[in-house]
């Protein structure tokens, strides 16, 4: 028979053949009825469920997608909630006070010529057993309800350049002058003394008197302050897993017939991890040691280790590690208002993390027994004060870094030429009068050098401004210029050009003399190469894993008893 005549029984055949090979959709009209079926029969009506079904499941897919959506963006916000929260009680932790507790008469110095400036951070460690746990820690309870004092004192210098640092401790019964000081939280007013253990600066006025008691006597500029009381150092000690120590011989600091209290550290022989009560121990003990000094070595030898140990867990990038440690540091500090916040604390423990380890070098500063009483110390003041040069001047304590080009006074500079001197205004202060009278006269007869030198226009100053170090200031506004005209004033004096300094305040050129050129017209540059430590300064490189503790005889432990 012939093809079929019926009206659409061929397109049907058709349509039904493509799909059953998978070619569906081809040829069908927008109302999903097939092509001559008029009526939209069974197959129309098969077409509109499946197309239902695909605009349900489409459907369900929005909201699906919808809901996750919701549930992302709640989730986001939540954890950003919680976030912040977290931050805020962070911060709700942290206890502070003002920065300084009077007038050292030190100022900020200006950054050098490339305009960098060094950090320097007081560490406090506090005898405080105002607590529960400070009192079960051990100590004289006797002294409960006392205000603290701070028996750990370190000066934590961080260069310019950020790649190096330096720390000095002062043993605590050392005899320093210490200034009128005025509490911050009560307002009580303490008078200068002379005859007082540097420690007790902290019941003086808070360790906001501790900072400016340091800045009288070294003349540097401490930005902050960071106290940990015992229960702090211990939880310290905890949180990074205990910190490597290491004694010559058993030791056992214990009472003696002869000498109460001591600290009751008893660890064998070699290295030992110690943390808690323990690493507490460590810190305190002062007998088995032998003296003040040795303390403080012992106390250098335990940070050391502290930061290899940090640096060697990387705790900067372990995200709970970190979590932990910051919540246990900000319970334990105490800081000075300015860095009263844990984003402030990160980036000051960050400007830290970027010195190698090797260019960290630990010192104390050189003592000798007081004439009235051999239980306590004076400084060498010579020594001493190259210690406190080194870090005025961002001299480094190692000589670890590649070695830099010696600044010379008849440098040139790389700017603009300087003014013809006779067209320079210049203000000459006397900076002399540091620990001693200022020398009546210096700043005039340093202009009439100046005068000498063709700079017509030099004139005193009327106002004093006692300084360690000599120093010429430019108009930190004037630039290049102002940079060029002070390095030509330098050079006319025979100062190196480390004594130029930017300063926003300045005026304009100004000459500070410092009680470093207190006599002659020559100036004579005080010794300081990195790494020339003065003798007693017992030095250790963070870098040094092989520092070990001699025992005093009388508190040797066989390790048996």
């Amino acid at each position: 028979m012939g093809r079929s005549s019926t009206p659409g029984e061929g397109t049907r055949s058709r349509t039904h053949s493509r799909r059953q090979s998978g070619d569906e959709g081809v040829g069908e009209r927008p109302d999903g009825a097939e092509p001559g079926d008029a009526g939209g029969g069974r197959a129309s009506s098969h077409r509109r469920g499946k197309s239902r079904k695909r605009a349900a499941k489409k459907s369900r897919k929005r909201r699906v997608f919808k809901w996750i959506a919701i549930s992302m963006a709640v989730l986001v916000l939540g954890t950003a909630s919680a976030g912040y929260l977290y931050y805020r009680h962070l911060n709700n932790n942290i206890r502070s006070s003002a920065r300084s507790g009077g007038e050292s008469g030190v100022k900020k110095a200006a950054p050098d010529a490339e305009g960098n400036s060094p950090l320097n951070i007081l560490l406090l460690g506090s005898d405080s057993r105002n607590s529960a746990e400070n009192v079960k820690l051990g100590g004289s309870r006797d002294t409960v309800g006392d205000k603290p004092r701070a028996d750990v004192q370190m000066l934590l210098h961080i260069s310019a350049d950020r790649k190096n640092s330096s720390l000095v401790s002062i043993p605590r019964d050392t005899i320093l002058h210490i200034p009128e000081c005025t509490d911050s939280k009560t307002g009580q007013k303490y008078p200068a003394t002379d005859n007082s253990p540097i420690n007790e600066s902290l019941q003086r006025g808070g360790p906001g008197c501790t900072l400016t008691t340091w800045e009288k006597l070294t003349g540097v500029y401490i930005d902050h302050w960071i106290m940990l009381d015992f229960a702090g150092v211990v939880a310290m000690a905890d949180a990074i897993g205990g910190v490597d120590v290491c004694v010559k011989t058993g030791v056992w600091d214990k009472p003696t017939r002869l000498v109460p209290g001591g600290s009751g550290l008893k660890l064998p022989a070699g290295t030992n991890t110690v943390q808690g009560k323990q690493a507490l121990q460590w810190l305190r003990t002062r007998h088995a040691f032998g003296n003040d000094q040795n303390r403080a070595k012992a106390q250098h030898m335990y940070m050391n280790s502290m930061l290899r140990t940090m640096k060697k867990q990387n705790l900067w990038s372990d995200a709970g590690r970190l979590t932990s440690l910051a919540e246990t540091a900000t319970k334990a500090l105490q800081v000075s208002d300015e860095i009263r916040s844990v984003k402030k604390l990160y980036d000051l423990s960050m400007q830290l993390k970027s010195v190698p380890i090797e260019r960290i070098t630990m010192a104390t500063m050189p003592t000798a027994e007081w004439s009235q009483d051999r239980n306590k110390l004076v400084p060498i003041d010579k020594s001493a004060d190259a210690l406190w040069s080194l870090l005025r001047k961002d001299v480094a304590f190692d000589k670890n870094g590649k070695e830099k080009k010696k600044p010379s006074s008849s440098a040139s500079p790389s700017g603009p030429p300087a003014a013809a001197p006779a067209t320079l205004g210049i203000s000459v202060v006397n900076g002399t009068g540091v620990g001693q009278a200022p020398k009546d006269g210096r700043a005039g007869e340093v202009a009439d050098i100046l005068h000498g030198k063709g700079f017509a226009e030099a004139d005193t100053a009327r106002t004093t401004e006692p300084l360690k170090d000599t120093v010429v200031r430019y108009a930190k506004e004037d630039g290049d210029q102002g940079k060029s005209d002070a390095l030509s004033v330098a050079k006319a004096l025979g100062l190196p050009t480390s004594s130029v300094k930017a300063d926003p305040k300045a005026g304009g050129l100004t000459v500070v003399v410092g009680a470093d050129w207190r006599e002659g017209t020559a100036y004579k540059a005080p010794k300081a190469e990195a790494g020339d430590l003065p003798d007693g300064a017992d030095d250790i490189n963070a870098a040094d894993k092989n520092q070990c503790m001699d025992i005093y005889s009388v508190y040797r432990w066989d390790g048996k008893s």
